[in-house]
């Protein structure tokens, strides 16, 4: 890829960074669709929806980070994304994620059985991050 121009995608999260490298795209979820961001692309500044970023690494590969939502900002050729919590594919504990999904599951249930709407909407929210991570894992 080095023939091409290039940006630079720098994931962190609270805890630290996540991942960074350089490539010729980068694809995210924002609250209104996808968006594709390459070198040279205009200056942009995004909320970021529960789901994946995916980072071109060769033809048709792709790193896989699940993002619990956060935003981005891409200037100068530098995607720089602070999300609440972040994971690459290849460090997501799957059987921990399906837990965090069942966890999720009571919870909602519970919340509806007392009609509890702000618990309701936390719990829907760990239901997302968890199904995100999930998906992310390929299982």
């Amino acid at each position: 890829m080095s023939d091409k121009p290039e940006l630079t995608v720098s994931v962190v999260t609270p805890d630290g960074e996540v991942y960074e490298k350089k490539t010729t795209l980068a694809i995210c979820k924002t609250g209104e669709g996808e968006l594709g961001i390459m070198p040279n692309h205009t200056p942009v500044l995004a909320s970021l929806a529960i789901d994946e970023v995916r980072v071109k690494t060769g033809e048709d590969q792709y790193d896989e980070i699940a993002i619990g939502g956060g935003f981005l900002e891409f200037s100068n050729n530098v995607l720089s994304i602070v999300a609440s919590a972040a994971e690459r594919k290849e460090n997501i504990d799957t059987s921990r994620a399906e837990r965090a999904r069942d966890r999720a599951k009571e919870r909602i249930e519970k919340a509806q059985n007392e009609h509890d709407t702000k618990e309701l909407k936390r719990a829907e929210i760990s239901l997302k991050r968890a199904l995100n991570r999930i998906k992310v894992s390929g299982h």
